[in-house]
């Protein structure tokens, strides 16, 4: 979607862009239609390729036995027994004590209400107006 969105504003722009100039880019890309180009320089040949000899049909490596001979090397570690490590001793066990029976404090478990704002105003006496005097 944003790549369409991209598309459509360069046209736009474009679009813009031209109607700006006028009528000079139209005459430009007429001109540049009716100016003859020189041709291009004629593609040199190449030589022609030389064949390769076939692969050869006879194998050029020997072939391995089909059975290895045993070997009759010593062996890499000596038969004699591994001395035994010495025993590590326990570590002992840690008891801790209990801890105090404490509670924890009571936490409400209701919200307290929002008092309501007045929506009137309340009258001042001594802001009012005066009686009036004369009658209607």
């Amino acid at each position: 979607m944003a790549a369409a969105f991209d598309h459509r504003f360069l046209l736009l722009s474009v679009a813009m862009a031209l109607s700006l100039f006028g009528n000079s880019p139209s005459v430009a890309a007429r001109h540049l239609l009716q100016v003859t180009i020189p041709p291009l320089p004629a593609m040199p040949t190449l030589p022609k390729a030389t064949t390769l000899p076939p692969f050869p049909t006879t194998p050029l490596l020997p072939t391995a036995p089909q059975t290895l001979p045993k070997s009759t090397a010593p062996p890499l570690f000596p038969s004699t027994q591994m001395p035994t490590l010495p025993t590590i001793p326990a570590i002992p066990k840690v008891t801790l004590p209990p801890l105090p029976a404490t509670s924890l404090p009571n936490l409400p478990t209701t919200i307290p209400s929002i008092p309501t704002i007045p929506t009137t105003m309340p009258t001042i006496p001594f802001f009012s107006p005066p009686p009036s005097t004369t009658s209607p």
